[in-house]
């Protein structure tokens, strides 16, 4: 049994190239010998966001709080509230993020292969994101 203690791993600023506006990354737990998982607390600020990405194994996002927005590439923005769980296939290519208006937080969940679990591409253009 491994207990990771509230406050042991330290926030994070979201990366200006993988992400648009004010976004903080709690991180949860990483892989190990045992575990191909990775998981962070992702909070986004109003009119933040990700840049489009996949993931090699897919990704599962669990709204907690606010209200969000996800799109996978070619579909419709989905708006997101605390309580959706959201699956996007594995190298789906996908961004997710807040509102215009409202904060968003999400538990953001991916597996690890060959020690990857994300592949951040361009981002999503302010004309994208309004749609």
């Amino acid at each position: 049994m491994q207990i990771t203690r509230i406050g042991s791993k330290p926030s994070a600023k979201g990366p200006e190239d993988w992400f648009s506006g004010a976004v903080r990354i709690d991180p949860l737990f990483d892989p190990n010998e045992a575990r191909r998982a990775a998981a962070a607390s992702v909070t986004f600020e109003p009119g933040a966001r990700t840049a489009w990405h996949t993931h090699p194994l897919g990704q599962t996002l669990i709204i907690t709080a606010g209200c969000g927005w996800v799109q996978k590439d070619g579909g419709p923005v989905e708006e997101v509230h605390p309580g959706d769980i959201v699956w996007f296939e594995a190298n789906e290519k996908h961004w997710h993020g807040a509102t215009p208006t409202n904060g968003m937080t999400h538990i953001a969940i991916q597996e690890n292969l060959n020690g990857k679990v994300v592949d951040w591409m361009e981002k999503v253009t302010d004309e994208q994101y309004r749609k």
